[in-house]
Order: C-alpha cells, then sequence, then structure tokens
C-alpha cells in the first residue's frame, strides 16, 4: 500500500499514461514539494497509479526562481538517492516549466541549452494567465529555429485566449504543442478552464496530459478524473507521453 492510500483510504485507479511530464515535485526549488518526504509522497502516488517514468518540471522565471540546469541537476540526484531508499521503481528525470519573460527570450538569444525532455526536445512553457506576451513570436521562433519543441503548459487556463478560439488554432499552426492539465477535466481551476479543457479535446488540439501537481492536494481527484466523459475521449488522442519512455 502506498503512502497516500494509507492516509486517504481508498486504493489507486491506473490509467494508460505512462509518463506525467509536468509537475513541481522537486523539493526546495520552487512552489511545489518543500521537502523530499513532501515529494516521495507524490511520487509513490503516482507510482500506485501506473506511472512507470516522472519528468519533472520546476519553475524557472527571471527574478523568481532562478533555477538552472546544474542546479536543478544535484537536486534531481539527490532525490533519486532517497527514492531508491524507499525502493520505488519509477525512473525520475527534470526539464523545466519556463515563463515566457525577457530573461527567458535572452537565454534564447544567447542559446544558452534549455531543461527539455524526449528525443524531440519539447520545452514546456507557460505565459501570464491574465495577459498574451508580446514575447510570443520571438520566443516560438527562436526554439523552433534551435531545434525545440514548444510545449504550451495548460492552454486551457489563460483568460486572454478565452474570447478567440483563433488563438489556440494559430499556435498550433506555428507548431506549438498543447498540454492539458489533468485536474482541468475536474473543473478544479475553474468551469471556464473545464470547458475550454473539453473544446481543446473536442478539437483534437491536446498532445500531452500532466499532472501539474505542486502538493498532495493535486493528486487526489486522480481517480475521479478517469471515470469522466472527456477523460476517456482524451485517451482516444494520440498522445505523446508514452513515446517518453
Amino acid at each position: 500500500m502506498g503512502l497516500f492510500d494509507a492516509i486517504f483510504g481508498s486504493k489507486a485507479i491506473q490509467d494508460n499514461i505512462l509518463v506525467d511530464m509536468h509537475s513541481h515535485i522537486l523539493p526546495g526549488i520552487d512552489d511545489g514539494a518543500q521537502n523530499s518526504d513532501e515529494s516521495i509522497c507524490m511520487i509513490q502516488h503516482l507510482f500506485d497509479h501506473g506511472k512507470k517514468k516522472l519528468i519533472m518540471t520546476p519553475h524557472i522565471m527571471g527574478g523568481v526562481y532562478n533555477n538552472t540546469p546544474e542546479s536543478v541537476a544535484t537536486v534531481l540526484e539527490n532525490l533519486k538517492i532517497e527514492v531508491a531508499k524507499k525502493e520505488i521503481d519509477i525512473q525520475l528525470e527534470a526539464a523545466a516549466e519556463y515563463y515566457l519573460d525577457e530573461a527567458f527570450v535572452e537565454k534564447l538569444e544567447k542559446e544558452e541549452p534549455l531543461l527539455c525532455f524526449g528525443e524531440k526536445k519539447y520545452v514546456l512553457f507557460e505565459t501570464s494567465y491574465m495577459n498574451s506576451s508580446p514575447l510570443y513570436n520571438n520566443a516560438v521562433f527562436l526554439m523552433k529555429t534551435q531545434g525545440y519543441s514548444p510545449v504550451l503548459a495548460h492552454p486551457e487556463r489563460y483568460l486572454y485566449a478565452y474570447p478567440n478560439f483563433e488563438t489556440y488554432v494559430n499556435l498550433l499552426e506555428r507548431g506549438v504543442l498543447f498540454q492539458l492539465n489533468t485536474n482541468s477535466l475536474t473543473g478544479y481551476y475553474s468551469l471556464q478552464a473545464q470547458k475550454m479543457a473539453e473544446k481543446l479535446i473536442d478539437h483534437g488540439m491536446v498532445h500531452f496530459i500532466g499532472t501539474d501537481c505542486h502538493k498532495m492536494k493535486h493528486l487526489q481527484n486522480l481517480e475521479k478524473v478517469t471515470k469522466l466523459k472527456y477523460f476517456k475521449k482524451l485517451m482516444d488522442l494520440p498522445l505523446l507521453n508514452n513515446s517518453l519512455l
């Protein structure tokens, strides 16, 4: 029995997504897990849900979360040691969730190596929830020209895109892939985010699904999600998660 099950008294229900590629499980480096015990609790729960691999993505945001490839690698290796002690048979890797700001564009302009994942060098990035960034076009262009595959985190949560669905279509046409948050399907963030998540699924515009878990509370609805109509529709899409194994 996993630690989550001991606490909450329910056995995890597995789905067929073997790789979670968006989480804030690395301890002490952003607004996610604050210590290794919290990290291991989340890792155990995801393992109990059938996950074989976690690609953890701490925030990188200029002046707020100044994580680097070197600092992330150090925390990752230390966490691997702790997970091995618990004998949890799961692969652990790390990338990042970049905030689309001037610091991110500067990294691109200087061609600094980015924390990415997969053979296609996927780079996870996010923007402000309220306002579209004037840096969008340049950042996407630079990522593409440097051989990266840009992945927009939780597109269903951006309020600025709601009035015009063409915003999503245009991004897709420019080669941006979309990663949906699992909890969006439950209305966890808002009803608007849930409806947009469903619309993106209806249009086949989802390439990855991720937990985006920061705390254990973000994992408590996983059993509920697997029973939802739109989760089942999502599973019919050619999601790329399992290609990351």
